[in-house]
């Protein structure tokens, strides 16, 4: 059921956004050649502890994972797509990084991602950071009152798309609230039109993830949370939470 939330409590999430883009921030610029993926993990843990905020992530156990999630991030490098588990891995010159970040604050959530390079890149990765770029913007733009759920899908699908890259179709965005995960599902690819008619009050995640070699395929890594491409290409994803307002969609997790 999809739970509309009110002008006031829009507010509260945008505190509880920012906190998640602090950390998002903090995280990206510490992030250097040597540095560590479980070092990554306790600077962002670190700006929650400062804001007293909880992460939504730490001790999360969805259906499909064989044990809680053991960090307050995701980082996925290079073939990782989403879910990747921090570890003692040392960052190296020219990895692609997605970062994936909640805070639960005052009884709402927030939740954003980010993806970047490290060092020196290669135009292949830059293009390819670029357009999951562009395709959240294309589905934040779509998020207006009066359009459907497939407006936003078709728009980042058609972007992802038209530059040849592979789309998750399993996973994508979701509805955000007092859980990190609500209603309504956010399809990263689908027919406009279609689904559910966005009203004021909506708050969604909108969360691109792009495949780059064009090919849809993915699979579990052995830690039952990595999810990597088939092809071993490099893959990134984005991502903010989105209120749906009747003066056009608020950015909650926005970083300045």
């Amino acid at each position: 059921m999809v739970k509309l939330k009110t002008d006031t409590s829009i507010d509260a999430m945008y505190t509880a956004g920012q906190v998640v883009a602090q950390a998002l921030t903090a995280v990206r610029k510490s992030a250097d050649v040597g540095v560590s993926l479980r070092e990554l993990d306790e600077v962002a843990h670190q700006v929650l502890r400062d804001a007293d905020a909880e992460s939504p992530f730490l001790g999360y156990r969805p259906s499909f994972a064989p044990s809680p999630f053991p960090a307050v991030i995701c980082a996925s490098v290079n073939d990782a797509i989403v879910h990747g588990i921090p570890d003692g891995y040392r960052l190296r010159e020219g990895d692609l990084v997605s970062i994936d970040c909640g805070a639960q604050l005052g009884g709402w959530a927030g939740d954003s991602a980010i993806s970047f390079l490290v060092g020196r890149a290669s135009a292949a990765d830059l293009r390819l950071v670029e357009t999951a770029e562009r395709a959240l913007a294309a589905g934040i733009e779509a998020a207006v009152v009066g359009n459907r759920i497939g407006d936003i899908a078709h728009a980042i699908g058609s972007v992802c798309r038209t530059a040849g890259y592979g789309i998750m179709e399993d996973f994508g965005g979701h509805g955000v609230g007092r859980r990190m995960h609500e209603d309504p599902p956010v399809p990263n690819e689908g027919r406009p039109g279609r689904g559910l008619r966005l009203r004021h009050g909506m708050v969604l995640a909108i969360e691109p993830m792009l495949i780059g070699g064009g090919t849809d395929g993915y699979h579990a890594d052995a830690d039952g949370w990595t999810l990597r491409t088939n092809d071993g290409s490099r893959a990134a994803h984005t991502e903010h939470t989105v209120a749906i307002t009747d003066s056009g969609p608020r950015i909650l997790t926005e970083r300045r």
